[in-house]
């Protein structure tokens, strides 16, 4: 609260000469409002959700050593190449030799249609040769080159996580798939 000070000497007695008006000193009290600040600090803390961190859980395979096995041999007609573009661009193809490059975009008619079709394809391939299906899954190369942004990585590894795609790896493009790219 404000308070003001009253000055004075002793005495009433008037002085000849001019006649000046007291100076009044005044002290402002600063403790309501340092607790009015500490309680709307401490009520703004209390109700605010703090942002919760989203992270994804990507299993990362250990490092091979030289004497592990080398991994299984892989056929080609159950292999999606996914290039992620610079620009939002996503180029796929299936299968390694002569492959035909296909543009599309992470509409849910996109990239993921894709993999939904392939992933269907491959379970028909499988069955055609008196296979089990479930063992041997549409496996998915996921190269996003250089100047591709984070976004897209962690775009398309939703879309890994929708399509329940449970074989995919993250690897680096080669020349060749650059190549194709260039071409397209």
């Amino acid at each position: 609260m404000g308070e003001v000070a009253q000055g004075g000497g002793g005495g009433g007695g008037h002085k000849k000469g001019k006649v000046r008006g007291k100076k009044l000193s005044t002290r402002i009290d600063m403790t309501p409002m340092v607790d009015l600040a500490f309680l709307l600090l401490t009520f703004f803390m209390l109700t605010t959700t703090f942002a919760k961190p989203k992270t994804m859980v990507i299993a990362v395979p250990e490092r091979p050593k030289p004497d592990d096995p080398p991994p299984p041999e892989v056929d080609e007609k159950r292999v999606l190449n996914i290039i992620l573009g610079e620009k939002d661009r996503v180029f796929w193809w299936m299968g390694i030799e002569e492959p035909k490059v296909e543009e599309s975009d992470f509409s849910k008619t996109g990239i993921r249609q894709v993999v939904f079709d392939k992933a269907k394809e491959v379970t028909a391939y499988e069955v055609g040769r008196g296979k089990d299906p479930t063992k041997f899954p549409i496996v998915v190369l996921i190269k996003p080159v250089e100047k591709s942004r984070y976004k897209n990585l962690v775009d398309i590894l939703d879309e890994m996580k929708i399509t329940q795609t449970q074989i995919y790896a993250l690897v680096p493009p080669t020349d060749d798939d650059l190549k194709l790219i260039k071409e397209k």
